[in-house]
């Protein structure tokens, strides 16, 4: 039986950190200055996918 990959919908912090290039406490700093949005599953601090986009787009405006 074939297994597809399922694209996650949630990172863990550190995941979101590798996919933006960036330190661990930056993207926590990014957190809490509220430009990258964030969702809580029980104890864990969880990065939607959609919310990297949101907060990539906001660079680019940033350099318009």
């Amino acid at each position: 039986m074939e297994q597809r990959e399922i694209p996650p919908v949630l990172y863990r912090v550190n995941e979101a950190a590798e996919a933006l290039r960036l330190s661990r406490s930056v993207l926590y700093e990014l957190i809490r200055s509220g430009r990258l949005r964030t969702v809580k599953q029980g104890r864990r601090r969880l990065v939607p996918v959609a919310a990297l986009d949101e907060y990539v787009a906001l660079l680019e405006e940033d350099v318009a």
